[in-house]
């Protein structure tokens, strides 16, 4: 069942995923956001599922408007993003078969989603192109030509490549792309969504600023976190004002 997250929620989650890789930060975020699914669960999902349940924090604590920005690659001009939780959200995650198959010319796959399981696999220094490849080959359950089984370092590059477009297409939430126009040029490009980065930024911010609020109310009454934790963000910002300088 959904609930919005407490003060003191927020501050449990952003102390234990401060301190882990990425990915773990990711499944934290996302298990946090309810509809009780566990992070394990999360882990072995695809990608797209674990996203939509970030999406779904997200909204709960900051409501559906996001602001971002962006750098034109065609003039380097500085342009600010406004869209919505709505625009981005792919739809329903659930019901994603266990495996699928497709077809490149002669070559046949047959192969299964990725997971947060196969992301914490990728070395971080890579290029993205190294990566695409070391998710693609840990993805490929089998691989055939002409009716002969193959192996995945004998799949052609086109194929690989096809192959990495069709998981996009049957996973959009796990690879959100923003469809942007810069105002200075006109130029016209698709940049990637990194959701997590976005998320955990706005969480980060949000704990300090909880933070702050209890250093203050404690220095200056001598509450307990807990108890200012407790106080509707109306309330505490009321106290707030009565003692700031």
């Amino acid at each position: 069942m959904e609930h919005a997250l407490s003060p003191a929620e927020v501050l449990n989650v952003w102390e234990r995923a401060r301190s882990v890789s990425p990915v773990d930060c990711a499944l934290l975020l996302a298990a946090s956001a309810g509809n009780e699914v566990s992070r394990d669960e999360l882990a072995q999902c695809n990608i797209g599922r674990r996203d939509a349940q970030l999406l779904n924090l997200r909204e709960k604590l900051f409501g559906p408007k996001m602001t971002g920005r962006a750098n034109c690659p065609a003039c380097a001009q500085a342009i600010e993003l406004n869209f919505s939780v709505t625009e981005i959200r792919a739809g329903s995650e659930e019901g994603l078969a266990p495996q699928f198959t497709t077809r490149f010319d002669d070559y046949e796959i047959t192969f299964r989603l990725p997971s947060s399981n196969d992301l914490a696999t990728l070395v971080p220094g890579d290029d993205i192109v190294t990566q695409k490849l070391r998710l693609a080959q840990r993805c490929v359950l089998s691989a055939s030509r002409d009716a002969h089984a193959i192996a995945f370092e004998q799949l052609p590059n086109e194929a690989v490549n096809a192959l990495s477009e069709r998981m996009s297409e049957l996973d959009p939430q796990g690879d959100v792309q923003l469809a942007l126009i810069c105002p200075q040029c006109s130029n016209r490009w698709e940049a990637p969504l990194d959701i997590v980065s976005f998320v955990w930024t706005e969480v980060q911010a949000h704990a300090a600023q909880l933070l702050r609020d209890v250093h203050l109310l404690a220095s200056s009454y001598g509450w307990r976190e807990a108890e200012i934790l407790r106080l509707s963000p109306v309330r505490r910002q009321a106290y707030l004002e009565l003692i700031a300088p």
